[in-house]
């Protein structure tokens, strides 16, 4: 299998590259343009820590990837919250019910990996007893966002017959109405309990955490038949190392330090369409 070096900025052509001029005369055999270079390099290639430093600095995201199309990949896995979407939904949810500092501060601590997810996630949940259905419809129409290049990915996804999974530890009422928008093809999350149209502070069914995210990255790919290397997971969170990890391309998107030391690829700058920019 071979291997491509790719950068990534909006403008590369105006960001300095001083500390790849080596790699660069390695091959002519490269593409360039306004915002991708992809250049091939070695199995193992690694940047030294002077030059990763450097693109740091200038904002570009960087990684050695196998060289294939995007229409090899058969299947994208993703976390919801902060990935697919810029927000953390239950968050959005208690900060409109004056919940917000409670809430967010049990899910900072399971977001870098201080406390059990599941503990957390009845925790935050235990506070939204008595809460309208309607709070969670005004969340999703008038504060939820798809992260800047996510409309585009899942349209190239479409196009190029690439399955796109969607796995949170958020809640079904979300996934199952960004599945219906936007065409996911499979959506995975926490069932929250509702009597008469009110939150019971509890939840009901299984429960996604770190290891149901890995578990349903591994079944998925078996039921599709596909190889590792088809298989590319992203995630923000400490939730998300298992399944970054199983998956043959992991990567860690605008995540926690936790998280980005766990896989080998980051994007720490770009939104969702670096990850089908690094594609041929």
């Amino acid at each position: 299998m071979s291997y491509v070096l790719v950068l990534q900025h909006a403008n590369l052509p105006r960001c300095h590259l001083n500390g790849l001029q080596g790699v660069l005369t390695l091959s002519d055999n490269y593409s360039f343009d306004q915002s991708v270079l992809r250049l091939p390099v070695n199995a193992g290639f690694c940047l030294d820590a002077a030059t990763e430093k450097q693109l740091i600095q200038q904002q570009i995201d960087f990684a050695v990837l196998p060289d294939m199309a995007f229409a090899d990949l058969g299947l994208i896995v993703s976390d919801m919250d902060s990935t697919l979407i810029t927000i953390e939904c239950i968050d959005e949810i208690a900060a409109g019910v004056g919940l917000q500092s409670e809430v967010t501060a049990i899910t900072e601590r399971s977001m870098r990996g201080e406390i059990d997810f599941e503990q957390s996630l009845r925790a935050r949940v235990s506070l939204l007893k008595g809460l309208s259905i309607t709070e969670l419809q005004r969340v999703y129409d008038q504060v939820l966002q798809l992260s800047p290049g996510a409309k585009w990915l899942l349209q190239q996804c479409r196009e190029h017959g690439v399955k796109f999974m969607l796995v949170s530890g958020g809640f079904t009422y979300f996934t199952e109405r960004l599945k219906q928008q936007y065409g996911l093809d499979y959506a995975y999350a926490n069932q929250l309990m509702i009597k008469n149209e009110v939150l019971t502070g509890e939840l009901t069914g299984r429960i996604i955490d770190a290891h149901a995210k890995a578990d349903l990255l591994a079944e998925y790919s078996n039921k599709l038949g596909l190889k590792k290397s088809q298989v590319l997971a992203m995630g923000d969170g400490a939730n998300d190392i298992p399944m970054l990890q199983l998956a043959g391309l992991g990567v860690a998107y605008h995540a926690k330090p936790k998280t980005q030391a766990a896989t080998s690829i980051n994007v720490r700058f770009g939104g969702l369409d670096t990850i089908r920019k690094w594609f041929r």
